[in-house]
């Protein structure tokens, strides 16, 4: 009897240890969840502060301050023309008359959209626009070099900007380049 007794007694005192046992590994196991629902939370939390702070607020906020101190820039740069916007200075405006200034050909512009032309390709587009209206090349290429813009310093090469050039020819043959045109 005392060995049944005994043996009840160990298996009471071994069901207990694995009664702690499970209770402990069930208590661990909710800690480690609790750990990790604690350590998400700071990491949304933070990346969805970052995501507003970052990718609404900033924007609007240097939107607003470029309206309003350099509206014509934030607004694209668009000229005006007898009351009309006819264009921008910033991207290519697809003159296609063989007497106006052209812009870049595909291959010399990775964008398409340049505004801009080299001197020399403005040089080698007066013959064409000479022949097409009867002004004379050395009046052509007086315009060109008046309308040229420096870059900075040595670096880059002198360059043209196709739509301010196109005005100032409409501008100073105004019977050859009539408000026609531009509609």
């Amino acid at each position: 009897m005392n060995q049944t007794k005994k043996r009840k007694t160990q298996d009471v005192v071994r069901r207990k240890k694995l009664a702690e046992e499970k209770k402990e590994r069930s208590e661990a196991e909710s800690q480690l969840k609790s750990r990790k629902h604690s350590i998400a939370r700071p990491v949304v939390g933070l990346a969805l502060i970052s995501l507003t702070a970052c990718g609404l607020i900033f924007p609007l906020v240097i939107t607003g301050i470029a309206q309003l101190f350099f509206p014509y820039q934030a607004n694209g740069e668009i000229v005006q023309f007898d009351g009309r916007a006819i264009g921008s200075n910033l991207i290519d405006n697809n003159f296609t008359l063989p007497i106006f200034f052209h812009g870049r050909n595909q291959s010399q512009s990775a964008s398409h959209v340049d505004p801009d032309i080299t001197l020399q390709d403005a040089y080698s587009q007066i013959p064409r626009i000479s022949l097409a209206t009867g002004i004379p090349s050395t009046s052509l290429r007086q315009l060109v070099n008046e309308n040229v813009e420096g870059t900075f310093w040595i670096f880059g090469s002198p360059y043209v900007n196709v739509l301010r050039l196109n005005l100032a020819l409409i501008k100073e043959y105004p019977s050859i380049y009539n408000e026609s045109l531009l509609k």
